[in-house]
């Protein structure tokens, strides 16, 4: 929707942007410092991490009037390693608000295990299954504050609906997966060319 008829912005550049990624957290040195603070690895220590890594990261701009949609989703489909260690980090930078674009999600549907997954292989990248259809009245808002960080588990199923307000909802979500005892699964949609470092000065 940032484009009319004729393939022009209808707004200027800087408000046109969804999101920037993949690797903020290792290309720049402001999300670096931040994804790998110690405020940041205490809370993965906390969660049973051993050895964590930043595996993707994005800067989400949600901007207004424009701000897509993201359909219900496991971030387990996207980052899978066996057995499963996927969690997100979503920092608020403007407040979130159902107005905005605020994330929502199924409460406790963690408990349920991983849906699908989101591969590469020869044909692309694709889903393994179909979506399984769900129902909106079983999802909650999570509305924050800017400064707020939501801790997402891998198998949550959650969303976020178009920004159709006239404010932005900026948020900078950072996945981490652990690498002690696990595998990164060699069919997942992100591939590297070098093994990550950890979120921490080993």
């Amino acid at each position: 929707k940032a484009f009319d008829d004729d393939g022009k912005l209808k707004q200027p550049k800087q408000l046109s942007i969804n999101k920037v990624g993949h690797a903020l957290h290792e290309k720049d040195p402001v999300f670096k410092s931040f994804s790998s603070s110690e405020k940041m690895t205490s809370l993965l220590f906390s969660l049973g991490y051993k050895r964590p890594v930043g595996i993707q990261s994005m800067y989400i701009f949600k901007q207004p009037g424009i701000g897509g949609e993201v359909v219900p989703h496991q971030d387990n489909s996207f980052l899978y390693t066996n057995p499963t260690t996927c969690t997100g980090l979503w920092l608020a930078l403007e407040d979130a608000t159902i107005l905005n674009g605020c994330l929502w999600a199924i409460p406790r549907s963690h408990k349920d295990g991983l849906v699908r997954r989101f591969i590469r292989d020869e044909t692309g990248v694709h889903f393994d299954k179909p979506s399984p259809p769900y129902d909106q009245k079983d999802f909650v808002p999570i509305e924050e504050k800017a400064g707020s960080l939501v801790v997402i588990h891998g198998d949550l199923i959650h969303q976020s609906f178009e920004n159709k307000s006239s404010t932005s909802r900026h948020a900078y979500s950072l996945h981490v997966v652990d690498t002690d005892g696990c595998k990164w699964a060699e069919d997942n949609w992100i591939r590297r060319n070098a093994d990550p470092e950890p979120l921490y000065a080993s």
